[in-house]
């Protein structure tokens, strides 16, 4: 198994562990070094009163994304600082996309950005982006 590859396992092994992900069906579609794809299926309940995502949804796709991009250079122990979220357009489609970026990676901070984009009849749209300031963790004695 390459680096690589082991990043990806690591981070659905990560994503699997978390209640919350699992109930909202995120799934690690692609990793690489300072970049993560997610991937969620639209459900009735994820809708506010408009039947759009509901922007809690869309600010934890955001800030998950962005920490497992930050994992993929800094190492599983990141935690969010600050992230801020754009909504640009309702969020309406079959699926999301969220990609993530590391825009730079420090010893204590990585600092990511990420684009959500809602897919319906294989068509994307941009619907939101956002940023996050992640601390990274020292390492237990």
């Amino acid at each position: 198994m390459t680096g690589m590859q082991d990043v990806q396992t690591q981070l659905r092994a990560i994503n699997q562990s978390a209640a919350f992900n699992r109930w909202c069906g995120l799934e690690v579609k692609s990793a690489s070094a300072g970049q993560v794809e997610l991937v969620m299926p639209w459900r009735a309940e994820f809708g506010q009163y408009s039947g759009y995502l509901h922007a809690g949804l869309i600010g934890a796709l955001i800030d998950t994304a962005c920490g497992f991009a930050a994992v993929t250079v800094a190492g599983p122990g990141v935690l969010a600082a600050h992230f801020s979220v754009n909504c640009l357009r309702p969020a309406q489609g079959e699926h999301f996309i969220a990609r993530a970026r590391v825009v730079r990676a420090g010893k204590t901070q990585v600092f990511t950005a990420c684009e959500l984009f809602a897919v319906s009849l294989q068509a994307e749209k941009l619907v939101a982006t956002g940023e996050t300031l992640l601390s990274v963790a020292k390492a237990q004695a």
